[in-house]
């Protein structure tokens, strides 16, 4: 099966059959494709979850069972409407039941989902593997600027319905809520990659959606 909507089905098939699911799970990588390829996903779409899995590539042996984290990473955006109050709580939902339904053990299901609800980024979490996940998805706004850029351009664009005025007071209030933590990344592997720069870009977004 080629590649859908960017995303790597062998890496997919690989994971799913760790995971102790059942058949080929073809159905719900087909799923999870065409939603990472829905119209209006201009930031939270493939690109994303490829870039995510990249991440935990390169941290993987700080995860305590990371074959769950990355589960939580091909899943933890599958739903998502720009605003929505609960895209995190149907993805872990999905995900659940997407689990189960192959015959993943009901806890390890249930644990994808809790790590996925870490992603709303409300608070910050306390199992480590929940932290990573949380750094992973964070890890953007650590990068070089003109990447940072291009990711603040996008989100604008999913929230191309919104009022200029009304956009920046929200999106200012999401970035300042990171940047008053004492640390943004929990994890001392993000914190020395991404912790400086990504200060520095908040910082300075700050500054321009104030003008």
């Amino acid at each position: 099966m080629p590649p859908a909507g960017n995303l790597d089905h062998t890496r997919w098939v690989t994971l799913w059959h760790r995971l102790g699911a059942h058949g080929s799970g073809r159905s719900v990588f087909a799923h999870l494709a065409s939603a990472y390829t829905e119209p209006g996903r201009t930031y939270h779409n493939t690109v994303h979850i490829q870039d995510c899995l990249t991440q935990l590539d390169l941290s993987r042996e700080f995860a305590q069972r990371p074959d769950e984290v990355e589960a939580a990473v091909w899943f933890h955006d599958a739903v998502y409407q720009p605003g929505a109050s609960d895209n995190e709580d149907r993805s872990a939902r999905l995900a659940e039941i997407s689990l189960v339904a192959c015959a993943v053990p009901l806890e390890s299901a249930r644990r994808v989902g809790d790590l996925i609800l870490a992603t709303r980024h409300l608070t910050v979490p306390q199992d480590p593997d929940a932290q990573l996940l949380c750094d992973i998805d964070l890890s953007i706004l650590g990068r070089e600027p003109g990447v940072f850029e291009r990711f603040e351009g996008s989100i604008r664009q999913e929230y191309a319905q919104i009022a200029e005025p009304v956009y920046r007071r929200e999106r200012a209030a999401v970035l300042a809520r990171f940047l008053r933590r004492t640390v943004l990344y929990q994890t001392e592997f993000f914190r020395v990659r991404y912790e400086e720069q990504a200060r520095v870009n908040l910082s300075r977004t700050l500054t321009q959606l104030a003008e």
